[in-house]
């Protein structure tokens, strides 16, 4: 059986190619922008390639590992994937990663010049792994854009005791995961809204 066929009968796979439609009607993965992934082993991953996100089917995924040190894809550069490998690697338990281009999480990631910006407030925070109160604040991660995503990666690894369920790229986007394929949607789904609401805020308020 072919990596292709193997991909096609790979229910996870379809899954994630269903969820990857999902979010490209969302206006989320503009172009060909973003990508996503599925764990397939304690030491590989299946990542969407560059294509019209509208149109994501199994026979496209491509196969990432790492089983000894070194970044391996099926097609295409591994480096592309270095962060979900990152993530992976930082969370054992984390089965899926999804990376967005919306506009709201990158024009509000040139916005904050913090490294950092705490949410409280809203009651769709309880959506986030780990947040039990709209009283509670979560704190969003924020990095600056590298030229190469190993970079990236390696400025994840650095601040992984900070790291909750999602981190925001500067005029890049959105990484997020969570320990099921649905619950890495339901982690993007709420950042995403609690984004654009702050974004919002600080208009209204005169912060930007």
């Amino acid at each position: 059986m072919n990596i292709a066929t193997s991909h096609q009968l790979n229910p996870y796979a379809i899954q994630l190619c269903t969820i990857g439609r999902w979010i490209a009607q969302k206006n989320w993965l503009p172009a060909t922008g973003g990508n996503l992934s599925i764990r397939a082993s304690d030491h590989s991953c299946l990542v969407t390639g560059h294509k019209d996100n509208h149109e994501f089917s199994p026979q496209d995924l491509r196969t990432v590992s790492w089983a000894d040190g070194n970044l391996r894809c099926s097609s295409g550069p591994a480096a592309e994937a270095a962060l979900h490998v990152a993530l992976y690697q930082l969370f054992p338990q984390c089965k899926a990663v999804l990376h967005s281009h919306s506009l709201s999480s990158t024009v509000f990631s040139r916005l904050i010049r913090a490294d950092g910006y705490p949410v409280s407030g809203y009651e769709m925070q309880k959506g986030l792994a780990g947040c039990t109160s709209a009283e509670q604040a979560v704190q969003l991660v924020i990095l600056d854009n590298a030229p190469q995503v190993p970079e990236l990666a390696a400025q994840l690894r650095q601040r992984a005791g900070e790291l909750q369920s999602a981190v925001l790229v500067r005029g890049h986007g959105l990484y997020v995961w969570g320990d099921t394929l649905e619950q890495a949607k339901r982690q993007l789904e709420s950042w995403e809204f609690l984004i654009s609401c702050e974004l919002e805020r600080l208009k209204i308020a005169g912060g930007v």
